[in-house]
């Protein structure tokens, strides 16, 4: 190996076999740094890690991938592997011998032990062949030796088990190597009782939510965005939202994206307006849903933020609350995000249940105190006035992961 080796692992409540790996990659891989992300373990993972010589992060639970990227972001540059905390022998012929790693090389499992049906692994494969053309023979091996290239391709990774689905089409998509090694490996495997089937579905639904669009928060983790759900609700804004996801540029607030002029945020901010028009027939029913879908989008900032908002305002209105609850713990942990399509759908939604509900001074007052807070998050940060506010702060830190 040219490059400099740290080895990865994501460790959860692996107390009984984490010092015989630790152990093990420190006497087949002596000059490689070991760093354990302690997933939140509930036993003594963390401590056994570090007395068998590994560099331990001991981090709040968080789900596999995002414990690798927590690692990555610890590790020197340098090429790295990637072993899972119960795995069982020689992971070393993934590394060449003779010249530098070039791209990505997955252990694909010579003898296949344990599992379910083989669904979870299916629907991986496909993904990965839809997204980037890629015929993965094992697309959820987490045994992979990244080369420097490949590191920069796909981290941070998608949070949770979809890591290792994303990370093939990354890196595929990137134009970077990936090659498949037969290896005679083992691990602890799940069978056919309820908690594997709870372990592939938990799977099953992670490289689902990986394949699709992703965004980096403000924490620098890569998170799924979930927002297109409220299409369910509200299909018009939460599509002009979600072309603002995919193409928006660095502009932020109204006078960059007029100044700008040819920006998704210029045609967000015609559209909407322009579909609450044609939505209530009126001038003042344009500018409450206009006002309200990009004051909830500037609210949604921190986790949990803007759902909080919505919740509190949607009773009143009569606006749906099921989707907004469902999704609010997985925001709040930062296991997905709105993004512009879930904040402006929510916020046209709630626009579209306030005309309905008042009328005359009623609904210029709400018009009036909507353009006081927009204009207000135009000229100071909306964020950070609500830190300032103790009750606010309190509020808006209720179930965040710290």
């Amino acid at each position: 190996m040219s490059d400099p080796l740290t080895i990865l692992l994501a460790a959860r409540d692996e107390e009984e076999s984490i010092t015989a790996i630790v152990e093990a990659l420190r006497r087949r891989f002596p000059d490689a740094e070991v760093i354990v992300a302690d997933d939140g373990s509930r036993d003594a993972t963390a401590d056994r890690a570090e007395t068998a010589g590994a560099t331990v992060l001991r981090l709040a639970r968080r789900g596999k991938g995002q414990a690798l990227s927590a690692a990555e972001r610890a590790a020197p540059p340098g090429a790295l592997l990637l072993v899972d905390a119960d795995l069982r022998g020689d992971a070393s012929p993934l590394l060449p011998s003779n010249s530098l790693l070039q791209g990505m090389r997955v252990a694909a499992f010579a003898s296949r032990q344990g599992g379910g049906f083989g669904i979870a692994k299916r629907v991986a494969r496909t993904l990965i062949r839809l997204r980037s053309g890629y015929e993965a023979r094992e697309p959820l091996s987490g045994q992979r030796a990244l080369s420097p290239r490949a590191r920069a391709a796909v981290f941070p990774l998608a949070p949770g088990f979809g890591a290792e689905t994303r990370m093939t089409i990354d890196a595929v998509r990137a134009g970077v190597p990936v090659e498949e090694i037969e290896l005679a490996l083992e691990h602890r495997a799940t069978g056919r009782d309820a908690r594997g089937f709870l372990h592939r579905g938990r799977q099953l639904a992670d490289a689902l939510l990986a394949a699709g669009p992703l965004r980096i928060n403000y924490r620098g983790l890569r998170l799924p965005l979930v927002g297109w759900t409220v299409a369910l609700h509200e299909p018009v804004a939460t599509a002009i939202g979600l072309a603002d996801d995919a193409w928006s540029g660095p502009e932020r607030g109204f006078r960059a994206h007029l100044r700008a002029r040819r920006t998704t945020g210029v045609v967000k901010l015609a559209g909407i307006p322009l579909y609450g028009l044609l939505r209530t027939r009126s001038v003042s029913g344009a500018l409450l849903v206009g006002l309200a879908a990009n004051a909830l989008n500037q609210l949604d900032t921190r986790p949990g933020r803007a759902l909080k908002a919505y919740l509190a305002v949607a009773p009143l209105v009569g606006a749906p609350i099921a989707l907004p609850v469902l999704l609010t713990p997985y925001d709040l942990r930062e296991m997905a995000m709105l993004g512009d399509g879930g904040s402006n759908g929510l916020g046209t939604l709630l626009g579209l249940k306030s005309v309905s509900r008042l009328t005359g001074r009623g609904r210029w007052a709400a018009i009036g105190a909507l353009a006081g807070l927009n204009f207000l998050g135009e000229h100071r940060s909306l964020g950070a006035l609500i830190e300032r506010a103790p009750v606010l702060r309190e509020v808006d830190a209720w179930g965040r992961v710290a």
